[in-house]
């Protein structure tokens, strides 16, 4: 019988690795709002406002879809809710698809080697936190 999973009493740690996501995840919608929501077009450098431009809009859906529901994951995560992982699985799908978009689209002649890096990070955050999300849903911490 495979014991390395199931019920077992919760961390000392969880809540603040819960926090610690909730912070991040949060941080990635505050980054998401700046960039796209709330961007006056007229004050970016000429190069940012060339890379806004040719950004297509299922790149900008992706990475909105990726922050909206890694944040509602990560919330459920202090909630201890069983819910939290496929929101969090969801989030890193459409995190992949802003991924790949950036090297498909464009985008990618105003994108540079540092923004890229900014973005593989971003990416195994996302993963990370899904991560934490399934295994407490394995050893049973979330109801």
């Amino acid at each position: 019988m495979d014991t390395r999973f199931g019920p077992r009493p919760i961390a000392g740690w969880y809540m603040a690795a819960a926090i610690a996501s909730l912070l991040l995840m949060a941080a990635a919608l505050a980054i998401y709002a700046t960039h796209h929501l709330f961007v006056d077009m007229a004050r970016l450098p000429l190069d940012q406002q060339q890379a806004l431009q040719a950004e297509p809009g299922w790149v900008s859906v992706a990475a909105g879809a990726a922050v909206l529901t890694g944040f509602a994951g990560a919330l459920l995560l202090v909630l201890k809710r069983r819910a939290a992982e496929p929101l969090l699985m969801l989030s890193l799908i459409a995190t992949s698809i802003w991924l790949v978009g950036l090297f498909v689209s464009p985008v990618r002649e105003f994108t540079s080697t540092n923004d890229i890096a900014v973005a593989v990070i971003a990416a195994v955050l996302d993963w990370t936190v899904y991560w934490f999300a399934r295994h407490s849903r394995q050893w049973g911490w979330l109801s």
